[in-house]
């Protein structure tokens, strides 16, 4: 088939990868959010989708907005079969999803109707789901209600983060994604509607979500942390200002902790929470580089009895 694919972030490489590599599909253009600002300068630099595209001399979309008429006008002149997505980052209106044959589809982490939305690998975290995964399905205007082509499961290990997570399911899911164009193209694959029964929904992790409560049990804070590394990154409040927490480590043989309550021995560091202590392992300061829990805990010499989140 020729396809057209879309995607911006780091995560969707791997799925380009393996179509290019393929050697059965055409991908005859790739698109992509809009050059944004990074780095201390804010120059703006091209997705990495778009960078791994112009490497492999394909071209690269990127309309402001997926309704634009030249990108639209565009598509309609290179005539996709199919255009598969991951993580493109934009809504796509009827007048583009109705372009190739066969639709679009969509590559998305989670065992769909489960995790709907922007943030299925977080909230999974969060969950303390044992078991994820990723889906292929055709988009439909709904928000990731469309039928299901082909699924494949992985286990949540108990110290994952987000981001580890994500990386496997990135590489998994690219060979998911391959075999569900070859099986659109040579007819042997059907979509099927998804359960009616366990949606939920996924929306975007924000800041607020992303703070630590240090009066629920450890292991909802630890989650917390796990879920929100390395984006949006947990954090707390110490003397007034942010502390983001990078890594924590479950403590049940200590629970003589409050709440917050911070206690620091000879190369740790420990916080209570509602249940058990809970180790900081790795922490980042305010405008300071991530270091050792202990580290950091040396340096600003912790008073008794000195907590986390306590008013300033």
């Amino acid at each position: 088939m020729k396809l057209v694919f879309a995607g911006t972030p780091e995560v969707a490489v791997p799925a380009l990868d393996a179509l290019i590599a393929s050697g059965r599909h055409e991908v005859a253009a790739v698109v992509t959010r809009p050059d944004a600002p990074a780095g201390r300068g804010r120059r703006l630099v091209a997705s990495p989708v778009a960078q791994r595209a112009e490497e492999a001399g394909i071209e690269v979309l990127r309309p402001t907005r997926p309704r634009d008429p030249d990108f639209l006008a565009r598509l309609a002149e290179i005539a996709p079969d199919c255009c598969p997505v991951v993580a493109y980052g934009a809504l796509l209106p009827k007048a583009a999803l109705d372009i190739p044959r066969h639709g679009w589809v969509n590559l998305h982490f989670s065992l769909l109707p489960a995790w709907r939305g922007a943030a299925p690998v977080q909230h999974a975290v969060m969950a303390g789901d044992e078991m994820t995964g990723a889906a292929t399905f055709r988009i439909e205007e709904g928000l990731d209600t469309g039928p299901v082509f082909g699924v494949l499961t992985e286990q949540v290990r108990p110290t994952d983060t987000s981001g580890d997570l994500l990386t496997r399911l990135a590489f998994a899911g690219a060979g998911l994604l391959a075999a569900t164009m070859d099986g659109i193209e040579d007819g042997t694959l059907r979509a099927e509607p998804q359960p009616a029964e366990g949606v939920t929904l996924a929306p975007k992790i924000t800041v607020e979500d992303a703070r630590v409560d240090w009066t629920a049990p450890a292991l909802r804070a630890d989650r917390v942390v796990r879920a929100c590394t390395p984006a949006p990154g947990a954090w707390t409040v110490f003397r007034g200002e942010r502390l983001k927490l990078v890594q924590t480590a479950l403590v049940p043989e200590r629970a003589d902790l409050a709440p917050g309550e911070l206690a620091a021995a000879k190369n740790n560091v420990y916080v209570g929470t509602g249940s058990h202590a809970v180790e900081l392992l790795w922490v980042q300061p305010q405008g300071k580089k991530p270091m050792r829990g202990a580290d950091w805990a040396r340096g600003v010499r912790i008073a008794p009895g000195e907590r986390l989140d306590a008013p300033a």
